[in-house]
């Protein structure tokens, strides 16, 4: 089993991830914001993840520091999960369409983290949350992770199909891209022989 852990406590946020890679998309997710539970539930039941997540911020203040530690703590126990990357995929795309809404993903799982976010909403908020804290978290993720990752809503009117299918799009490259390819189980998979920006 590839599995990650990571506790993560600052004077902002105090979070616990347990994460496993090779899961059934079980999920206990607890950040104290109801919509991002929902869109994390939606990366654990559709990359295969189980996922737990335990959070305490400053939500007194705003969203901001557990939205982006929370993706911080989530990418690191992935980035752990996934140990010397031998075997993996490594590349991974999917187009998901939610009603009227159809986003893209493509992301190559490098440890050159980096991300393009081409997604635009109509509203400030979806419930109680900041609609541009959904940049945040998968900037965090994707840097914590390791991960360039290319995001882009292609069309869509209504926010939350927007942001749940970007979810839903991460969640399912992440399945595919993380998946041990049986012809190269024992082989990093790069020329190199090591993945990394520096090398």
């Amino acid at each position: 089993m590839r599995v990650g852990t990571v506790k993560r406590k600052t004077k902002e946020t105090d979070i616990e991830v347990e994460l496993n890679l090779d899961g059934t998309g079980v999920y206990d997710v607890k950040t104290g914001i109801g919509f991002l539970d929902h869109m994390l539930e939606q990366l654990s039941r559709h990359s295969l993840m189980d996922l737990k997540v335990r959070a305490q911020g400053d939500l007194h203040i705003d969203y901001h520091h557990t939205t982006e530690d929370t993706g911080i703590a989530i990418g690191e126990a992935f980035a752990k999960a996934l140990g010397d990357l031998k075997g993996i995929r490594r590349y991974a795309s999917a187009l998901i369409p939610m009603d009227e809404t159809l986003t893209r993903v493509a992301l190559d799982i490098s440890n050159r983290p980096y991300l393009i976010w081409k997604v635009e909403f109509s509203r400030d908020k979806l419930g109680e949350m900041d609609t541009e804290l959904f940049k945040e978290w998968f900037q965090a993720f994707a840097q914590a992770a390791g991960i360039t990752l290319h995001v882009e809503n292609l069309y869509g009117t209504n926010n939350h199909h927007i942001v749940e299918s970007c979810f839903k799009a991460l969640a399912r490259s992440l399945r595919d891209a993380t998946e041990i390819d049986p012809r190269r189980a024992d082989a990093v998979p790069s020329t190199k022989g090591v993945l990394g920006g520096s090398l």
